[in-house]
């Protein structure tokens, strides 16, 4: 390919692309820039079709190399390792845009790759794989029907921004990434802070248009480089066949789908096949996977024609209508926090663990490294959809729904000084029947306030669905599983009564206007309520205390400067009051000092170690101390732990004395008063004063 560069205004920078350059055997490769982050993303397809197969092999992987901000991982191999978490959800980002506009039928294995390699700590990488893949692709001879461009949008002060920095971000009140064609919104993945839906709807249609000169670009540069797409052909079918195949199939379907159970549903629908098969005899001989195919087929014909023709739903339930909803709290008796929460055949067992600072997870980022004080796990067991499998390790999908759930509960959370705990909420899907990403919202929501979190206000999530046949559109709440499968969108909306914290969508359509937009929010937020009243039914408010399971935290404050006396040299002192307290202590540089337990005596011990460690001499204060060394022109004196003065020989006493051991001696208790305090830190004591006053009685020998 020839080298050519393009420069777009996206936002308040450029953003730049490099071709020809650089990966040249790759099927198409794009070097993007913005401001001084830089990302390669390559596309490569085989030219063979994948036989055996009824999936698209597409592989989209996302990949952050440390010398991109000048760092060297830790860990003890020193390099790039397993991907992070950002990496996973980046990769999916890409995946979910890009894979519906790959032809239907098309086999050939497809790997997206998109590499930061220079990140300037502004402007991450994310948006810029997005946009990279689709000219990666575009450019390329592989079918697929972009261009597109991802942009994030912002809204700082009631503004709009387009592809706001990291130090803006940290202002908005709603962040978005969306992937945008030049005829609709393909994808959106983003939060916010109990925004309205009207404002969500704007940000949509901003994103929308200003990404459109990307769009436009891309469109041309494919026309000067006269890019010609590799040809394919969708695998054609028997029209003859698939005719003998409907005949003997539509009304088994229509049967099994007035079925309202799945399981039972679909057993009748894995019967369907085997029956086609039999009564075709010989003519289905080796053509299985055809028969498949075409039951896919008529399934999806059925079951949307059901929708928007005949208005009614699998199980015979209303568009709009949300399926039985049971809510229970406080299930599991030693987790500090626990829900579950059912709805329909969807079932999440939520349960939330306190912790202290020592449980933070380290995050190693090209921002450098961060910690996180609330996780939210998200499991899949195989029992859920009643199948065997090899349990493994957490998935992408797993990953994508942990997160989802995540930032939905986070926009809630009360600030670390009100509430200074790690917060760990792990969601176990026991049942799955449709958006149990959101079953974890809502059951997260409600272990929360079981564990006696303070959120701000309760948060439920739903999954809406669309049918478009023609002119003929459905919105569904609350979808299943067939729905989403089967349906043109898929889009999540989590929030609280006020508005949104979290939003996911992803739409297999060549459009969706503003008024389907406005509907779909509209109709999620009705369903939202419904479901709040049910979950503000088992547990209306937040406990008001944390469960006797739960570590107790108390914050105190020490100066700056005395910190070094509680560490102690090599750590001797903190480790000596956690051993005789069992209490987790956490000091941090401003001098706030956490100390965890769930024993309240045990706290309030190493408290009072603490506080004799660094309490501060008061100047006219009486102490009873304790000589700690005797010399010619007086005695040291400890008033409290680590804190010593001096009493000067005159005085001692009221009268004069000849000799310091005639008075003291080491390891005598001696009352005395302060006298002054310099600014070094020096103590002036005096004996002779404290008697004098008699406060609080006599030396102690």
């Amino acid at each position: 390919m020839t080298y050519k560069t393009e420069s777009i205004k996206l936002g308040a920078a450029d953003l730049t692309i490099e071709l020809g350059k650089v990966a040249k055997q790759a099927d198409g490769s794009a070097w993007i820039r913005y401001g001084e982050t830089v990302v390669l993303v390559t596309a490569c397809s085989a030219q063979e079709r994948r036989e055996g197969i009824d999936f698209f092999p597409l592989t989209v992987d996302y990949q952050e190399k440390m010398y991109a901000a000048g760092r060297i991982p830790g860990g003890y191999f020193r390099r790039e390792g397993r991907p992070t978490e950002k990496e996973t959800l980046t990769s999916r980002l890409v995946d979910r845009s890009c894979r519906p506009l790959f032809p239907e039928g098309y086999a050939n294995e497809t790997q997206v790759i998109a590499t930061v390699l220079s990140m300037d700590q502004q402007n991450e990488g994310d948006v810029l794989a997005l946009t990279g893949a689709s000219v990666a692709l575009t450019l390329s001879n592989i079918p697929w029907g972009g261009p597109l461009c991802g942009v994030r949008v912002g809204r700082r002060d009631g503004q709009l921004i387009a592809n706001p920095t990291l130090a803006e971000r940290a202002e908005c009140d709603l962040d978005i990434v969306l992937a945008v064609s030049r005829d609709a919104i393909v994808m959106v993945e983003g939060g916010a802070k109990e925004v309205p839906e009207e404002v969500m709807v704007e940000a949509l249609l901003f994103g929308h248009r200003v990404a459109q000169p990307v769009v436009e670009a891309q469109e041309r540069l494919a026309r000067e480089l006269g890019i010609v797409k590799r040809a394919f052909d969708a695998p054609a079918r028997d029209a003859a066949f698939a005719a003998q195949v409907r005949e003997l199939a539509w009304k088994p379907i229509a049967a099994a789908y007035a079925i309202a159970e799945k399981l039972p549903r679909y057993a009748e629908l894995g019967k369907i096949g085997k029956e086609v098969v039999a009564k075709l005899g010989e003519a289905a001989a080796g053509r299985e996977k055809e028969i498949k195919g075409i039951l896919e087929d008529l399934k999806y014909e059925y079951m949307r024609g059901m929708i928007v023709s005949e208005g009614r739903r699998i199980a015979g339930r209303r568009h709009d209508e949300i399926r039985p909803i049971t809510c229970e709290v406080g299930v599991l008796p030693r987790a500090h926090g626990s829900a579950l929460f059912t709805r329909g055949e969807t079932q999440a067992l939520v349960a939330t663990t306190l912790g202290t600072a020592m449980d933070e997870q380290r995050v190693e980022q090209l921002t450098g490294q961060t910690f996180k004080k609330f996780l939210l796990h998200y499991n899949f067991p195989p029992f859920s959809v009643g199948e065997v499998k090899f349990l493994r390790s957490a998935g992408r999908r797993e990953i994508g729904h942990g997160a989802l759930a995540e930032r939905a509960l986070k926009q809630v959370l009360p600030s670390e000084e009100k509430f200074p705990y790690t917060v760990r909420v792990v969601s176990d899907i026991l049942e799955s029947n449709g958006s149990s990403s959101m079953a974890s919202v809502c059951g997260g929501c409600l272990s929360l306030m079981d564990a006696g979190v303070p959120i701000q206000a309760p948060v439920a999530g739903i999954a809406m669905g669309l049918i478009k046949e023609g002119e003929k559109i459905a919105i569904l709440s609350d979808i299943l599983g067939d729905e989403d499968h089967l349906g043109d969108m898929d889009f999540k909306v989590c929030g609280t009564k006020t508005g949104i914290t979290s939003i996911q969508m992803d739409i297999k359509i060549a459009g969706v206007d503003q008024a389907i937009l406005a509907r779909a929010l509209e109709q999620a937020r009705v369903g939202r309520l419904h479901i709040l009243e049910k979950m503000v039914a088992a547990i209306a408010a937040p406990r008001p205390d944390v469960s006797r399971f739960a570590p107790r935290i108390t914050t105190i404050r020490i100066r700056a400067e005395r910190i070094k006396d509680v560490i102690g040299p090599g750590g001797k002192v903190i480790k000596d009051i956690i051993a005789r307290t069992g209490c987790s202590i956490d000091v941090e540089d401003d001098g706030s000092v956490a100390i965890a337990s769930s024993d309240p005596a045990a706290v309030e011990q190493a408290i009072k170690m603490i506080r004799n460690l660094t309490q501060e001499a008061e100047i006219g204060k009486t102490y009873l101390g304790t000589v700690r060394k005797i010399m010619e022109f007086g005695a040291f004196v400890e008033i409290f732990p680590g804190t010593d003065g001096l009493v000067h020989i005159s005085e001692l006493s009221d009268k004069r004395v000849k000799a310091v051991t005639d008075v003291l001696h080491e390891g005598d208790e001696v009352l005395v008063k302060v006298l002054s305090v310099d600014r070094q830190g020096k103590i002036r004591l005096s004996r002779k004063e404290a008697l004098s006053e008699g406060a609080g009685g006599q030396d102690k020998k």
